[in-house]
């Protein structure tokens, strides 16, 4: 597909940009169509209108891409395909992992819809995730529809997605990771609901549940004259410690507070992202870009972001957090918040992550514009 700088037409289909309710990809979405917009591209959203997004939207309907919502009831077809017919004349569409409704139905027609010269891709969100899924059952639906794509896109994952996919007959694969809106991102006032001296933000799901166990109660219970706070949806029934607080559900719009009223805020992967590493969660770029000071959960590629011990402290276990948060001090974690900052805007934005997406759509851009993805670096 190769495309003039007057824009490509993009069909998206995706689980949500308008909810980040249970949908940790929706910041993603929002980061790389916004940029892709600036840059004069034109973005039809296509999400299924689901019930609980719906009630715990916040976003409205942005100036940067087109939404359009359509019947997410099991066994109803109709609408999806209308908007698969909807989607058809454009340059590229794009069918994006866990959709959450319809999922196989999308991959399989998706190809079919495409008229002549339209580029298909599949960008997963999750690609640990799915690759485990696919080599644990050979009869998986998508294991067949891969070759079918032009490109596949993962969020993150390094040269070890990327030759998980070959393998699997995906004629292309290329990471285009999480990163910062600086716009959006930004230095907050600190917001008395998100005071602590350490917070973590994210939802409960099985693949990650040990590993808060490990890095985040675990140094709750070896500090307990200080105070933790926990943030994100599904840990109503857990028996936390005395010292731990627990906020429920935080809304996108109250993410920058939530990162900057705490000493210092808790990444911790998702199992299997742990496990094949340079998989940086979106929260990592959100906090650094607030100017918080991160403690992270190790994992490989890491130091290709932010250089520990100066712009984020990393920790094996939870016990190596525990001793994170006893050295740090209020002078310390501002310094490595600024630094943190000044990094993820000058080399891990959303505008950057657009020119790699466009030069893998084949646009064509001044040769000043190219940028090398920087986790291959």
């Amino acid at each position: 597909m190769t495309a003039t700088r007057k824009g490509l037409s993009i069909a998206f289909f995706g689980s949500s940009l308008l909810s980040a309710y249970w949908n940790g990809a929706a910041t993603y979405y929002r980061g790389i169509i916004r940029a892709l917009h600036a840059r004069g591209h034109r973005v039809r959203f296509f999400e299924p209108a689901t019930v609980d997004r719906q009630g715990h939207r916040d976003l409205e309907v942005p100036p940067w891409a087109d939404v359009v919502d359509y019947p997410a009831a099991s066994g109803c077809t109709d609408g999806v395909e209308h908007a698969l017919t909807a989607a058809r004349d454009a340059d590229v569409i794009i069918k994006g992992s866990g959709v959450g409704v319809f999922d196989e139905l999308l991959e399989r027609a998706i190809p079919d819809f495409a008229r002549q010269g339209t580029a298909c891709v599949y960008w997963d969100v999750d690609a640990p995730l799915t690759l485990e899924r696919m080599r644990a059952d050979p009869e998986d639906p998508l294991r067949g529809q891969l070759p079918r794509y032009d490109l596949v896109l993962t969020r993150g994952g390094g040269d070890p997605v990327v030759r998980a996919y070959r393998g699997f007959g995906a004629r292309r694969c290329v990471p285009i990771y999480n990163a910062v809106d600086p716009d959006v991102h930004r230095p907050a006032p600190a917001d008395a609901r998100f005071e602590a001296t350490l917070a973590f933000l994210g939802n409960r799901v099985p693949d990650r549940e040990h590993r808060v166990d490990e890095f985040f109660l675990k140094p709750a219970r070896c500090l307990p004259e200080q105070r933790f706070l926990l943030g994100g949806s599904g840990w109503d029934d857990l028996e936390l410690p005395e010292n731990v607080s627990y906020s429920g559900h935080v809304y996108a719009r109250d993410h920058n507070a939530f990162n900057c009223s705490p000493l210092a805020v808790l990444n911790v992967s998702r199992e299997p992202m742990a496990r094949w590493g340079h998989s940086p969660a979106p929260r990592v770029f959100e906090a650094a870009g607030a100017g918080a000071c991160l403690i992270s959960d190790a994992w490989t590629g890491i130091e290709r972001l932010l250089a520990p011990e100066r712009e984020i402290l990393v920790a094996n276990d939870g016990a190596e957090v525990a001793e994170q948060v006893r050295a740090l001090d209020p002078r310390r974690a501002q310094a490595i918040g600024r630094a943190a900052r000044a990094r993820v805007c000058a080399e891990h934005t959303y505008e950057r992550r657009a020119l790699e997406v466009e030069a893998e759509l084949g646009v064509r851009m001044d040769a000043r514009e190219r940028v090398t993805p920087i986790m291959e670096q």
